[in-house]
C-alpha cells in the first residue's frame, strides 16, 4: 500500500538505543520491567493459526529474556517457570506449554511496521525458530531460537517501541496487547498511520484471514474488536486512544487512532517482569472450558471474574440445580455478568469508574448507568428465558412446580399463582417471577448487580448518546 501524504510520519528513534545507553552508562547493565520491540514486529499478521493473548504475553517474556541476555547467542535459555507459572514443574505432562511453543514455532507470521512505507525489507517467519523442553537436575528449562532473518533486528532493534511489560500483563484480549503496543509507538507524535480497516483486522484480532472473515462488515468488527480494545487500552494503559474514521462516499474505508499520554503518576514496576500465568488454563480444561474459550472470556470480563465463574461452574456441576449442566462454556457465559465478577469489582471498581465512565456531571453520571444498567438487565434476563426455554418439557414443568411452592410461600398475588397454573411460565405476569426464581437459585442473589467491567461493555456499545 503506497504510503498516505496525510500520514503522520513515524517517529525517529534516534534515542532508542536503550540498552546501549544503559550498558555504557557505567556499572552492569540494569534490569528493567521494559520491552524494547522492533517496529516490524509490532504489527503480527498470522497466516496458518490464531494467535491468543497468553502466547503473545508468553512471546513478550520470551523476547525480554533474550535482549537481556545479548546478540551474541544463537540460542537461549532460561527456567520455565520464570516464563510461565500455574503447572506443575514435577510432573511430565507439559501438554500445555508445548501446545504454546509448538504454535510459536509452527505459527507463520508476516512481520511489518503498522506505518505503511516504513523500512525496506519484508520479512515472514514463525514466532519462533526452534524450541525445546528439558530437565536438569529437577528443574524444567526452556531453550529457544529466532529465524536468521530476525534475530538481529529483534535482539538489538533500532526502531522499536519502549513497552512496559508490567502493563502488557495486566491487559487480557489480543486486540488490547495489540492496540497498545502499537498505539505506544505513536504517542509522542499523537496519531498512528492511516490504514485500510481489513488490515487491521488480522492485527488485532490476531486471526488469520479467511474466506468467511473476509466478508464481515466493518461496523461488526467495529463492535466486536476495536470498541472492547479502545476502552480496554484506555481503562488499563498509560495511554488515551481515540478512534479516528475516514470514509470514502458513505463507507468507512480507512482507520487510525489519536493516542494521548496520560497524566497519571507511573506504575512501580516489577523487576524482572512476571511470568505469564497459565493457572486458570489448566483449571478450565479440568471444567470442560477449551482455552480459545477461556481466551475469549477472560478478553470480555477480565481474568479475576473469569477465575471465580470457573468455581461457581464447578459448584453447579456438582450440585446439578435445576438439572444436570449440559453447556458448560454456556452457563459459564452466563454468569460472568453475576456473582462471577464479585471477585474482580474491588479491585476494578474504582479504577473503571474513573477512567470509564468519567462524565461532566453528577447528574449525567447517575443517568447515563442507569441506562447501561438497564440495557444490561435487559440481556440478562434475556439469557435467562432462553436457558429455562432450551430445557426439556419435562424439566420446565418440574421447574414451574418449585416456582408455584415459592410464590405460595411468599404469598404473591392469587392471579399470578394462577396464571402459573393455567398458562405456563411464560405469561406476562408470571415470566418475571420465573426469571428472579431461576437466577437466585442457579447464580445467587447478585444475579442482578453488575459490575463496572459489565457496564464498560455496555457502554461501550451505546456509547453516551
Amino acid at each position: 500500500m503506497a504510503q498516505k501524504s496525510t500520514q503522520q510520519r513515524a517517529p525517529e528513534d534516534s534515542e532508542l538505543h536503550g540498552k546501549a545507553a544503559i550498558s555504557r552508562a557505567g556499572g552492569p547493565p540494569q534490569v528493567i520491567d521494559e520491552l524494547r520491540k522492533p517496529v516490524n514486529t509490532l504489527a503480527i499478521v498470522p497466516k496458518t493459526t490464531r494467535i491468543t493473548s497468553l502466547g503473545r504475553k508468553a512471546y513478550n517474556v520470551l523476547l525480554h529474556e533474550a535482549q537481556e541476555a545479548g546478540l551474541e547467542r544463537d540460542v537461549f535459555r532460561a527456567p520455565l517457570e520464570r516464563i510461565v507459572k500455574g503447572i506443575d514443574f514435577d510432573s511430565n505432562d507439559h501438554a500445555l506449554i508445548k501446545k504454546h511453543l509448538r504454535a510459536m514455532v509452527s505459527t507463520t507470521v508476516e512481520w511489518q511496521s503498522p506505518t505503511s512505507g516504513e523500512g525496506s525489507d519484508w520479512n515472514v517467519s514463525g514466532l519462533l525458530a526452534h524450541a525445546k523442553l528439558s530437565k536438569e537436575r529437577g528443574q524444567v528449562w526452556v531453550e529457544w531460537s529466532y529465524a536468521v532473518n530476525l534475530k538481529q533486528e529483534l535482539l538489538e532493534p533500532t526502531v522499536f517501541a519502549r513497552l512496559k511489560l508490567e502493563i502488557l500483563s495486566q491487559l487480557r484480549s489480543h486486540a488490547g496487547i495489540a492496540l497498545y503496543e502499537i498505539c505506544t509507538r505513536y504517542k509522542e507524535i499523537g496519531r498512528t498511520s492511516r490504514q485500510a480497516w481489513r488490515w487491521w483486522r488480522p492485527v488485532l484480532s490476531g486471526q488469520p484471514e479467511t474466506e468467511k472473515s473476509s466478508k464481515i462488515e466493518y461496523r461488526i468488527f467495529k463492535r466486536d474488536t476495536l470498541k472492547p480494545a479502545i476502552a480496554e487500552v484506555c481503562a488499563i494503559t498509560d495511554i488515551e486512544v481515540e478512534l479516528v474514521e475516514h470514509r470514502e462516499g458513505r463507507f468507512i474505508s480507512e482507520i487510525q487512532f489519536e493516542v494521548r499520554k496520560k497524566r497519571q503518576a507511573s506504575l512501580a514496576l516489577k523487576q524482572p517482569p512476571e511470568p505469564v500465568d497459565l493457572t486458570l488454563v489448566g483449571r478450565a480444561k479440568e471444567l470442560g472450558i477449551d482455552e480459545d474459550q477461556l481466551d475469549q472470556l477472560a478478553g470480555e470480563y477480565g481474568v479475576p471474574a473469569v477465575a471465580t465463574g470457573l468455581e461457581a461452574l464447578a459448584v453447579r456441576i456438582s450440585t446439578a440445580f435445576p438439572s444436570p449442566l449440559r453447556d458448560h462454556f454456556r452457563y459459564l457465559r452466563s454468569i460472568m455478568s453475576g456473582e462471577a465478577a464479585k471477585a474482580d469489582r474491588q479491585a476494578q471498581e474504582q479504577a473503571a469508574r474513573a477512567e470509564v465512565v468519567a462524565l461532566p456531571s453528577k447528574e449525567t453520571n447517575a443517568k447515563r448507568h442507569a441506562k447501561w444498567r438497564e440495557e444490561w438487565l435487559r440481556r440478562r434476563r434475556e439469557r435467562f428465558i432462553d436457558d429455562i426455554a432450551s430445557m426439556s418439557q419435562e424439566q420446565q414443568a418440574q421447574l414451574a412446580d418449585h416456582l408455584l411452592k415459592d410464590m405460595e410461600a411468599r404469598k404473591v398475588h392469587p392471579s399470578i399463582r394462577k396464571r402459573l397454573v393455567t398458562s405456563g411460565w411464560q405469561h406476562p405476569l408470571v415470566i418475571q417471577e420465573m426469571v428472579k426464581y431461576f437466577a437466585a437459585g442457579a447464580y445467587g442473589d447478585g444475579w442482578d448487580k453488575p459490575t463496572p467491567e459489565q457496564l464498560l461493555e455496555v457502554a461501550a456499545e451505546m456509547g453516551d448518546g
